[in-house]
């Protein structure tokens, strides 16, 4: 059983605590620890799954669409997040996606928007996908080169978007495009794409370390309606770094849920492996490594949860939550791989829940951002906190 002191930590309050011992008690009963071979149907049912249970409440705002506040929780999605992950790596990713593909309408939808969209999401009655990511365009979103042209009340899709998450299952994408409006970022728009949109294709299924549905995208002449934008022409890329500023937080916890998990399989491990006449956990070697991995799990909590709360206070956590997300996917991946070694041979027999871990947590140190990009963007924070404070002094 993981530690849970964390949560008397003053970053919470009670209703915090109460959700995250429900979730944990329903994930402990309902959440199969096997991974199935057809990934696509398992998404599809966890969504639903997630739906009925009321957890993707939480992952939209607006109360008026089936959501649990009007403001997305920050805190409530990375509680969430850390004890799927926990549960099973491919829970989280549903509940994620569910977030992060909606999140642009939560943000910035109109009521039409957000009532025909979040209210599904809410219920898991619709699979929603975030598509940025373009062959030449990840981490550097003002490369992006898929085009948007204005046509009457039509928009005109035109290019291909990769490692697209949900990719082949979603029944809408929120796309971001090249619109013209000004160049590099400035001249980004934010569209809804239905899955049956015309001229929206499946071009690659991508497979990937650790299972779950991913795609590339083909637009070929399709067509999306005007009112299926996301905010104002050419302000795509603000859409964009707002909704990754409420779930890149996420990716963090996340990553704390693996740890955690990890830190389980170890413990029980080293406290029943015999070895030379004692237990693995007699070794002063094996003591010193638990004690990193315990000191690593709860300095990468402390900032994400700091991240978390102060993105609730309202205040702007872009350094923070590069902070967090940089600690704790790079700690997760150090103490899983600590675990792994403290399993011998076992730690690598697929399907193994260490060896699970090892390749689910892989993907974290790049997604919603490279650790290297975190690492610039805190420095960049830095400078000009920095430039600003020299400013006030002279």
């Amino acid at each position: 059983m993981s530690d849970k002191n964390y949560l008397e930590w003053p970053f919470f309050d009670e209703k915090h605590r109460i959700l995250q011992f429900a979730l944990d008690q329903w994930a402990s009963e309902q959440l199969a620890q096997d991974h199935p071979l057809d990934v696509d149907h398992a998404c599809r049912q966890l969504v639903r799954q997630l739906g009925a249970a009321g957890w993707l409440k939480h992952a939209i705002g607006g109360v008026n669409y089936g959501a649990v506040d009007e403001v997305i929780d920050t805190r409530a999605i990375c509680l969430i997040r850390e004890t799927l992950a926990r549960h099973s790596g491919l829970a989280d990713f549903a509940f994620a996606m569910q977030g992060l593909g909606s999140g642009a309408i939560s943000l910035f939808g109109t009521e039409s928007q957000k009532n025909h969209y979040l209210t599904r999401v809410a219920h898991g009655e619709a699979i929603a996908a975030f598509a940025l990511s373009e062959p030449d365009a990840g981490s550097d979103v003002a490369a992006l080169q898929c085009a948007a042209s204005l046509e009457g009340d039509h928009y005109v899709l035109n290019g291909e978007k990769t490692w697209i998450s949900n990719g082949g299952i979603a029944d809408f994408y929120v796309v971001f495009a090249r619109s013209g409006e000004a160049p590099g970022a400035r001249g980004i728009s934010a569209l809804i794409v239905d899955a049956d949109n015309p001229g929206l294709a499946i071009a690659e299924r991508i497979d990937v370390i650790a299972p779950h549905p991913l795609a590339k995208l083909r637009f070929s002449n399709c067509r999306v309606p005007v009112h299926q934008r996301l905010g104002a022409a050419g302000q795509g890329f603000k859409v964009a770094m707002a909704t990754l500023d409420v779930f890149r937080t996420s990716v963090a916890a996340a990553s704390l849920g693996f740890a955690r998990r990890a830190m389980d399989e170890a413990l029980q491990r080293a406290t029943t492996r015999k070895m030379f006449g004692q237990t693995l956990a007699d070794f002063q070697l094996t003591q010193a490594k638990l004690a990193q991995m315990a000191t690593g799990i709860d300095s990468a909590a402390l900032l994400t949860y700091r991240a978390a709360w102060q993105r609730d206070q309202g205040r702007n956590v872009t350094k923070e939550a590069a902070m967090a997300k940089l600690s704790a996917t790079e700690t997760a991946q150090q103490v899983i791989d600590a675990a792994v070694q403290m399993f011998g041979g076992l730690g690598v027999v697929s399907e193994m829940p260490v060896e699970r871990l090892y390749r689910e947590i892989r993907a974290l140190r790049i997604y919603e951002g490279a650790t290297e990009v975190q690492q610039l963007i805190i420095a960049r924070e830095l400078l000009k906190q920095h430039a600003a404070a020299s400013a006030i002094s002279n």
